[in-house]
């Protein structure tokens, strides 16, 4: 008689001293066990810290580069080319434009002065034949840039007739991104290089470091 109550009791009590273990051990392990603390822990430490981390970032390294990561932007920016030594004033111009946009001829100006590169503004084929003459030694010009929406040069027409004159140098035009068909002509006339108007801007140091480099530095 009394084995039969003593089983059930027994099992009850050690139904209840584990049920009542698994409350104590919940409040000794804040996350409700094992498993929430590592996920409770995990949050505190990888979101938090790592969201304060890239706004010190942010804050510490000058102004966001838009949505990028802190510290990626800068490898996706060219640098700039050391300036060339001072010329004479007299120097022959070895860069000529057929930009009439202001925008852009401040841009060549102040990037060209920067450089220590001479670029001359040119509006028709006789006025850039006439300053090449002028330079002393009628040396040809490297480079002759095109803006392909200038229609009093009338890039199209001007084009091929300077490729045949000048077969060394190197013309390169800009546009519009969304000119495609202008772009197709530009290269079928003689343009050696079309580029959209912020890839001209990117690449302009480049550009104007390269040609308007003493005939001499280039050689060599």
């Amino acid at each position: 008689m009394n084995a039969g109550p003593a089983g059930p009791s027994g099992g009850g009590g050690r139904s209840r001293r584990r049920r009542g273990r698994r409350p104590s051990n919940r409040g000794g392990q804040p996350g409700g066990g094992p498993r929430g603390d590592r996920q409770q822990h995990g949050g505190i430490y990888s979101a938090p810290m790592d969201h304060s981390y890239r706004a010190a970032q942010n804050g510490n390294n000058g102004p966001r580069q838009g949505r990028g990561r802190p510290g990626f932007a800068p490898s996706y920016v060219p640098a700039d080319p050391d300036p060339l030594p001072q010329q004479a004033e007299d120097a022959a111009s070895r860069i000529f434009a057929f930009v009439d946009d202001l925008f852009f001829q401040a841009k060549i100006q102040e990037t060209a002065r920067k450089l220590n590169v001479k670029v001359e503004f040119v509006k028709t084929e006789k006025d850039m034949l006439e300053k090449i003459k002028h330079n002393g030694d009628g040396e040809k010009p490297s480079l002759v840039i095109f803006d392909m929406n200038n229609a009093n040069a009338k890039p199209l027409t001007l084009i091929p007739k300077l490729k045949a004159k000048l077969k060394k140098t190197s013309i390169i035009g800009f546009l519009s991104h969304v000119q495609g068909d202008l772009k197709q002509k530009a290269h079928e006339v003689g343009c050696d290089m079309v580029l959209p108007r912020s890839a001209f801007s990117q690449n302009l140091p480049q550009l104007l470091r390269r040609h308007g480099a003493p005939a001499e530095e280039t050689a060599g």
